[in-house]
């Protein structure tokens, strides 16, 4: 089957924009956290700034990281595909489950894969090694994705809010427990965005000649929103990650607690901003790749 509507033939053309540009934002903060001296200590800076108020989301942070296992992501993409399936998409919940596979397998070859220099930036974690991507925020995230792709209309911005905040909690909570690194989580979630741009163009493959596309089941407020207050909170990231190079010549161990509060939290705004944007994107072009069907 070719796509040969034009309108098809652009979706097609945006969606290969959007693989390629997260994949190109990937490597950008790959090279960045990994292959510089400065993004390892804003990492590590961040990283050290989980201690405050640690207490107190420790209970929360538990819950919401032990909830994410093998099991619970087979049973995730089990349901995922059951709605696609009771909703007579077939294609639907093939790509879904593809989607889902493909991010968190993927994530893991890369952990493997990528290589972390040790600039002497973070002596405690440096046997480590890399833990770029995270794979705990992969799982949510691609479930949240996947998500947003098998909903009915009338539920599906209630499913991507529910999904983005779930994704982004996820994300801030490996960064809270001290298992990943900020840049661990936004790349997870490139990944995620990469992956779901891919399957964008799968259905549109399989899209049946009978689908009708209509711009009034289009979700251009809640895509616009997600887009715009993550993009904001990713401009605070980069803000409060700036103000603090005046101090990279300083051990992240020897930092005071205003400057550690302002990495953990501008970092955790960085994360949360990375899943809304990338979620907006996929909510921004969904009605286009699963239409209604004539009569």
């Amino acid at each position: 089957m070719r796509v040969r509507e034009t309108a098809r033939g652009w979706t097609a053309v945006w969606l290969v924009v959007l693989a390629l540009v997260q994949a190109a934002a990937f490597l950008v903060v790959w090279r960045f956290a990994l292959h510089t001296e400065v993004g390892q200590w804003l990492d590590t800076v961040a990283l050290t700034g989980n201690r405050i108020g640690q207490e107190r989301i420790d209970g929360p942070v538990d819950r919401i990281l032990n909830a994410m296992s093998v099991v619970s992501l087979l049973v995730a993409t089990a349901v995922i595909g059951f709605i696609a399936l009771i909703r007579g998409r077939k294609a639907l919940a093939v790509t879904a489950t593809l989607l889902i596979a493909g991010a968190n397998v993927s994530t893991q070859l890369l952990k493997y894969v990528l290589t972390r220099p040790d600039f002497g930036v973070d002596p405690e974690r440096a046997a480590a090694g890399n833990s770029m991507p995270s794979g705990h925020t992969a799982i949510a995230a691609s479930v949240a994705v996947a998500l947003i792709l098998v909903l009915p209309r009338k539920v599906r911005v209630l499913g991507a809010f529910l999904g983005v905040g779930y994704a982004a909690a996820a994300g801030v909570a490996t960064l809270s427990a001290g298992w990943h690194r900020p840049s661990d989580a936004v790349a997870a979630f490139l990944v995620v965005g990469v992956w779901a741009a891919l399957a964008g163009l799968v259905l549109l493959f399989f899209q049946r000649e009978r689908a009708q596309v209509s711009s009034a089941d289009s979700h251009r407020v809640a895509a616009a929103v997600l887009g715009i207050s993550g993009g904001l909170a990713v401009v605070g990231c980069g803000l409060a990650l700036s103000w603090l190079l005046d101090l990279r010549d300083v051990p992240a161990a020897e930092l005071g607690r205003r400057p550690l509060f302002v990495a953990y939290t501008g970092s955790a705004a960085g994360i949360a901003g990375t899943m809304a944007m990338v979620a907006a994107l996929v909510l921004a072009v969904v009605h286009r790749l699963v239409p209604r069907y004539k009569g």
